[in-house]
């Protein structure tokens, strides 16, 4: 039985952190990685008096470069790879890695990163082929503990490269429904393709065990994030179809989404396939304690998205072109979670309940002690839904955002509410406008410094300030607007803009509202 030591991070701690996904850093390769920039992050967030680290899922995306829709619930993002560190360990020559000219600093072009850094990752693995890394101690070591997902992930992403990136239910049938014959087939014509993507998952593990060995040895724990549902274009679907709603084909038969809510009139189509629940049932939850066994070899604690579907999912038919048409669906949440505390122990996970949140949702997260969310955006309306969200009537098990990555940025957020106070003046009324500047007794002339202390001196055990809104950047730095395709997962950091005065802005408030780590750490 596999059981967790105590954590020396809780969530039931007083504390604060910073949400800051990797792809965001600063970096000369075009997209933030596990090198230096990470590490100086660490730094920052040590001076800062920051316990966590909270980034989005690190899975390799798929289409549209969503984290959220990634082509695996347990590989890293090769992407995510230093090819510096590589160059250290003399997989690469400095010469390998020249960036190619006019990569832009604060954006991240996915697709120009890959053609500059795959063909730099398959140098490294040639040479680390030649020097016979596949046959060290630690190579096979890693494939043999990682196996029950490394060999499917590995043959399935070989076999992805082949189709030019097409979804596996483009595949000849053969490969497409895992004949024997055809996966003994494939295996032996792509040996060496297979062995590169065993080898970027051998090298991403490296590096971020160092670096989460370096975060915490300097008191910063890593929050990672658990999409509930997984891409129907994965390994995991692709190569577990038995524990998916799918038709013979592996066509989807339901689809997730959210019905109509703030963010879309006519709801938010997701598109991955349900989970076939009485399958997952009958394994003991097997697939579901491996993919949170993963994740608490790499975090200190987890997010859970969308954690009301652990309670009910929003069913919608699989060829539907909208979220309108479908139907509330139970799921065994419960058994899952009780399942997931009888052989994992402590859990150290947030539950992501905005939205439509159910009481029964809220009773499941109750029942099991898991702190929910609590955005301060939110806080301001006038009707019964927001009313209750005062930051001073937090309960203290809870994790509270300024906003998150779906959000607008602080800055935006305020902007926009200056807009409609503009269209609602003479008229009497009292905007939400009015209501922030009252609650938080400020002119807003640094809003989101003003957030910033609100979150930190809330009841609430954890306070995670977005990076952007510690610089006061604008919408143009959104993470993520719901229901678009375009523009998304972007944004990233300049090198330097984290600066040494505002750790230190950030660590002085943090120490104000009790939420150093005992015993102080060094600044």
């Amino acid at each position: 039985m596999f059981r967790r030591m105590k954590p020396r991070f809780t969530l039931a701690r007083r504390a604060g952190g910073v949400l800051l996904h990797p792809t965001s850093l600063a970096g000369r390769h075009g997209i933030g990685d596990l090198g230096s920039q990470a590490y100086r992050f660490v730094d920052f967030l040590s001076a800062a008096g920051q316990s966590w680290w909270q980034m989005l899922p690190i899975g390799p995306p798929g289409p549209g470069h969503s984290p959220y829709s990634a082509v695996s619930a347990f590989a890293g993002h090769p992407l995510l790879i230093s090819l510096d560190v590589l160059v250290r360990e003399g997989l690469l020559r400095a010469s390998d890695v020249a960036p190619p000219e006019g990569s832009p600093a604060d954006r991240a072009d996915f697709p120009a990163v890959s053609r500059h850094k795959l063909p730099c990752l398959r140098r490294a693995f040639r040479t680390f082929a030649a020097r016979g890394g596949l046959r060290t101690k630690a190579f096979r070591q890693f494939c043999a503990t990682q196996a029950d997902w490394l060999d499917d992930y590995a043959l399935y992403a070989a076999l992805r490269r082949r189709h030019h990136n097409r979804g596996w239910l483009t595949w000849e049938p053969e490969c497409r429904l895992r004949r024997t014959g055809g996966l003994l087939a494939a295996v032996g014509r792509l040996r060496d393709a297979v062995d590169f993507e065993r080898f970027l998952q051998f090298q991403f593990d490296r590096q971020w065990r160092a670096l989460k060995r370096y975060a915490n040895q300097h008191g910063v724990g890593l929050i990672g994030d658990i999409p509930i549902f997984v891409a129907h274009d994965s390994s995991d679907v692709w190569a577990h179809r038995d524990l998916f709603d799918l038709d013979a084909e592996g066509r989807p038969r339901t689809i997730s989404g959210v019905p109509p809510d703030y963010f879309s009139r006519t709801g938010q189509l997701w598109r991955h396939p349900h989970y076939r629940w009485s399958r997952h049932r009958a394994t003991g939850f097997a697939w579901w304690l491996a993919r949170f066994r993963r994740a608490f070899q790499l975090f200190d604690a987890v997010r859970i998205d969308h954690f009301l579907g652990f309670y009910r999912v929003w069913a919608v038919p699989g060829r539907a072109k909208t979220a309108r048409r479908g139907k509330w669906v139970r799921t065994p949440g419960a058994e899952l979670l009780g399942t997931l505390r009888r052989r994992l122990g402590r859990l150290e996970i947030i539950v992501e309940d905005l939205g439509l949140v159910t009481p029964e949702a809220i009773a499941l997260r109750e029942r099991f002690g898991l702190p929910g969310m609590r955005l301060l955006h939110f806080a301001f309306g006038d009707d019964e839904g927001t009313r209750h969200n005062r930051p001073h009537t937090y309960p203290h098990n809870c994790v509270v955002y300024p906003g998150t990555h779906d959000n607008e940025t602080t800055v935006g957020w305020f902007q926009r509410l200056r807009r409609e106070a503009r269209r609602s003046r003479g008229r009497g009324v009292v905007t939400e406008l009015d209501r922030v500047l009252r609650y938080l007794g400020t002119t807003g002339r640094e809003i989101h410094w003003d957030m910033i202390r609100l979150a930190l001196s809330s009841p609430a055990n954890v306070a995670i300030i977005p990076a952007q809104d510690l610089l006061g950047l604008g919408d143009a730095a959104r993470m993520n607007k719901p229901a678009t395709v375009r523009g998304n997962w972007q944004w990233r950091l300049r090198s330097g803009q984290l600066t040494l005065s505002m750790a230190r802005r950030l660590r002085c408030l943090t120490e104000a509202y009790d939420r150093l780590e005992p015993g102080g750490r060094r600044s």
